[in-house]
Order: structure tokens, then sequence, then C-alpha cells
């Protein structure tokens, strides 16, 4: 009781010093409002199956079909868009950390309502040049609030990123995206061997991050491999 009533009081301090505001229209009070909230982009059914893009027969899509993705299936409960891409934006290249746990809460509501096969968090990670430059991930920053919510651990630093690249976001295709991170991460460890993972990160666009990653998992010998992102940004 003591411990909960401790981290109460300097949660209660931080809001007095700190207080949040909403990164859609900056009422304060949350760093998003109820009425942001309800503006927040999703993205409904029907999907593809496998990517999890938007697709209107609801069965798997045509690049699905043509390639043979590693992949089990990608996840998303927004559209990266409008205000949930502010949200993004600021959590990740301006150092509002402390949005994790809100934002968190969006994934574990969506696990509630649409659970994926999963016994194991496990964050996508940042290579160690971009991690000295940012401070921080923003990927295991949310791994860690969603495994507070939904009781499921989190294995980190079990995958590296073993070639910086580009960022994705500055890629202009699929395809350059796609090559951009062929062999970029390695699996470290055993750690996931025979379990059945959830791979969490903030945004899925063209899913060769995710595919890069979830091969090298199961090169590891994960069971399968899960996408959970915030948002999924459309791209064309």
């Amino acid at each position: 009781m003591g411990l909960f009533n401790s981290g109460r009081l300097a949660e209660a301090a931080v809001d007095f010093f700190f207080p949040k505001q909403c990164v859609g229209c900056g009422k304060m009070g949350d760093f998003l409002c109820s009425t942001c909230r309800e503006k927040l982009p999703r993205l409904s059914p029907p999907i593809c199956p496998k990517c999890g893009k938007p697709q209107a027969s609801g069965i798997v899509c045509p690049s699905c079909r043509q390639r043979k993705a590693v992949i089990d299936g990608i996840r998303s409960p927004f559209l990266f868009d409008n205000v949930m891409r502010k949200a993004i934006h600021q959590f990740k290249y301006y150092n509002l950390k402390a949005i994790s746990s809100c934002l968190a809460q969006f994934l574990a509501d969506y696990l509630a309502t649409n659970p994926l096969p999963g016994e194991v968090l496990v964050p996508v990670p940042l290579h160690p040049k971009r991690l000295k430059q940012r401070g921080y991930n923003q990927s295991s920053l949310l791994a860690r609030e969603v495994s507070k919510l939904v009781n499921l651990p989190v294995i980190e630093n079990c995958l590296i990123r073993a070639k910086q690249g580009q960022p994705q976001v500055k890629t202009t295709s699929v395809e350059e995206r796609q090559k951009n991170v062929i062999d970029a991460f390695v699996g470290r460890d055993e750690r996931v061997s025979g379990k059945q993972i959830i791979l969490i990160d903030d945004v899925c666009t063209s899913g060769a991050t995710l595919e890069s990653c979830a091969r090298a998992l199961k090169n590891r010998g994960a069971l399968s491999v899960w996408g959970l992102t915030l948002a999924r940004e459309i791209y064309k």
C-alpha cells in the first residue's frame, strides 16, 4: 500500500509541475483528450488477414499472394494519420516518453477484442547508433507498458539490428524498403525458441521491417510471429 501511495504521489507531483497537454488540440489534462480520442483514425475491417491492410474483399490481398511472407500476420488498430500521426511523432522524435502508457492502452484494448497468439512480447530494436542518438527505443517503451496491461513478459535484446541502413521513412518505394532491411536483424539467442511472439512497433508501412524481424526470430526457433503496431500507413 505504501509503494502504491508513493507511486501515485510521484505521478501527481509530475502532473502538477509538468501538466499533460493533448497532442491533438492542446487542451490540458491528458495527452489525448476525449474529443481527440474519438477522432482517432481507426483501421476497421475488412482487412487482408495476412498483412492487415484495408482490403475490400476481406481475403488475402494480391501482394501477399505473390510473396511468401515469414511473418504470420500484422495488425494495427489505427491508420497513421491525423491525431495518431501527431501522437506518434511526439512520442518518437520529441522525447514525449510519458505518452507511452496512453498509447500502450490502445494496443492492450485491441488485444482484448482481437486476440493474437502470443506468449511473449518482443520490441523491434533500433540500431545502436540510432539508439544513442535518440536516447530511447520507443518500441521498447511501448512493449513494457503493454506488458503491464496484458500480463505478457517482454523479451528484450533477443533481437538486434546489425545493419543500420537509412530510416524507413526516407525510402520511396516498397522495393526500396525491403532492400533496406534485408538481413538487418539478427536473433541474438535462443530465448524465443518454441515461443509464440508478438512483435511490437509504433508504425507499419510496407511491413518490411516486421518481416525481417520475424525471419530472424524464426531462425532462432520462434513458433509464430505476429506484428502489432499502433498505426498502419497506407503505402502507395
